[in-house]
Order: C-alpha cells, then structure tokens, then sequence
C-alpha cells in the first residue's frame, strides 16, 4: 500500500471511530443500551459472514483453538462492549473516548499475566500507573457519592475497556489461524447473543425502541462503519505500519468525538478530563518508548 493510500486509510479510520461514540449517544435516545449494541452486533456479523461466505473456504472454526479464539472474542471482546454502551447512558461521547483510549495500557498489563513472552519490565510498571492514574483523573470516585450517575457511567466504560482488552490477549493467546472476518463475525454472534441475554435479565424491551429514520441510520452506520470497515481498516493499518503507529489512532479518536459532541450534542467537557487524557497518552508514550526510540533512529537512518 503506497503512503498516500495509508495517510488516506489512517484518517478514514480515525473519523470512524471518532465519529462511533457520538453515534452510540445519539442512538441510545431511541434504543435501550444492550438491544442496540446486540442490534449492531448481529448486522455487522451477517455483513462479515456474507463476505467470508463468498471469499474463502475457511469459515468456520475448525479446531480447538479457534473454538476458544471465538468463544473468547464473543463472550469478552464483543461482548464487553456492552458495558460501555451502557456507560454511555450517563455520559458524554467524548469522555467515552477518552477513557477508551487507556486500551492499549490495559491491553499491554493483561499481555503481561496471560502471554509470557510479553512481560513487562522496568519503566512499564510505571506507565501503566500513569495509564490508571489518568482515569482516575477522569473519574474521581468519591466514597461518598458511588452511586452518582456520572460515577457509574465512567466505571462502566472503564469496566467496558478492562473486558474488551482481556478478549484482545485470550483471542491472541489461542493462537488460532482463522481469518480475522471469520473469526470477528462469529465471535459478533456471540457477542450479541449474550447481550440479548443480558438485556432480558435487566428488563430491556422492544417495546421501548423507537424506529426512527435517525435510528436506522445509527444503526447501519455503527454496524456497516464502525462495526465492519472500521474494525476491517485498522487491521490493515496494524499489518502495514505496525501497531505502534497504528494505536496512534486510540489517541486521535477522542478529539474527533469531542468536537463533534460539542458541536452536535451540546456535550461540555471538564478541563480536568483533558488533564487525565494527558495524563494517559503520557503512559502510552512510557510504554512504547522503546519502540518510538527505534522508530525514530530507523528515520534517521532513512534520511541520512
């Protein structure tokens, strides 16, 4: 892929993942939490499954490893996004993002326990704190006011990015060969099958949801964008530039989604927010230092 074309994918998937959060606030006027996500689940693994149908022989599991690959990405990677939608509810889009963007951290610290190729040492240690310092920053827990809606919206997007990143290491740790559309469309079957589940047992109904054109058109564009390209797109930016350049994208997703929440949903962000953003690509940039060090003596040597 040439480096236009890459610059061109990096934005395209930027903005849809920027653009994902305030979409998933706007939805929730019109959708109850768990039924939306299980919704957007079940369009974006029937337009997955289509594909892989039509292009490749290998479409469903076939051994042991990929039954625990998609088992795991259905219950906790998919499935974890529930609770952010959930979250959601009780706050703004861009501060979703924004606690979102610890992933990568919290990623690396479960890599640590579950792959022990991936241990972390040194300076990490620190920049995990830093990452959990960040959010801390953001969600201000106080003992007495727990239960404040806020409150709980930021822990459940946090909870949301702890089951999401957990998925992320046991998909990577089954060591299966199955191809990602595959693999990411089934795992979505399951995913959506347990939010359904989930939302029976807190009461969710049809009945509350309001077919609306607006709605639909969330509907689609979370499950064909954000659900299918988007998810597709950073694969594709992962195997061409690597993840370190390609989690860029964790850290410019928060800005699109804050801009459009304050020009679209009259979202108001605290100062101190953006303090615990700061804080939390500080420890991203700990995290990956060693690799930002050889990436910049790799330019260097390009150009001398």
């Amino acid at each position: 892929m040439t480096r236009t074309r890459t610059v061109g994918l990096f934005v395209a998937v930027t903005l849809v993942f920027g653009t994902a959060f305030p979409a998933v606030k706007a939805g929730l006027a019109f959708f109850p939490p768990l039924l939306f996500v299980a919704a957007r689940n079940y369009l974006a693994a029937t337009l997955l499954l289509t594909y892989v149908w039509l292009t490749t022989d290998y479409r469903v599991p076939r051994a042991r490893r990929d039954w625990v690959a998609v088992v795991a990405g259905g219950a906790f990677l998919i499935g974890g996004v529930g609770f952010g939608f959930v979250g959601q509810q009780f706050i703004a889009s861009g501060v979703a993002a924004i606690i979102f963007s610890l992933s990568p951290i919290v990623t690396g610290l479960f890599a640590w326990v579950l792959l022990p190729e991936e241990r972390l040492v040194g300076r990490d240690y620190l920049a995990v704190g830093l990452g959990f310092l960040g959010v801390a920053i953001i969600v201000r827990p106080d003992p007495a006011a727990l239960l404040d809606p806020t409150v709980v919206g930021k822990l459940l997007v946090f909870t949301a990015v702890s089951v999401v990143a957990l998925g992320t290491v046991l998909v990577r740790r089954s060591r299966t060969a199955m191809p990602v559309p595959a693999l990411t469309g089934w795992a979505m079957v399951i995913g959506a099958t347990l939010q359904v589940g989930a939302a029976a047992t807190v009461g969710e109904s049809l009945t509350s949801v309001r077919l609306t054109p607006l709605a639909v058109a969330t509907i689609l564009y979370l499950a064909v964008f954000a659900g299918v390209f988007g998810l597709v797109g950073y694969l594709v930016l992962v195997n061409g530039i690597g993840p370190l350049k390609a989690n860029l994208v964790t850290y410019l997703t928060p800005i699109v989604s804050l801009l459009l929440g304050w020009a679209f949903l009259d979202e108001v962000l605290e100062p101190v927010t953006l303090v615990g953003f700061g804080v939390i690509v500080a420890g991203f940039a700990l995290l990956e230092s060693r690799s930002v060090a050889a990436e910049v003596a790799r330019y260097r040597a390009t150009f001398k």
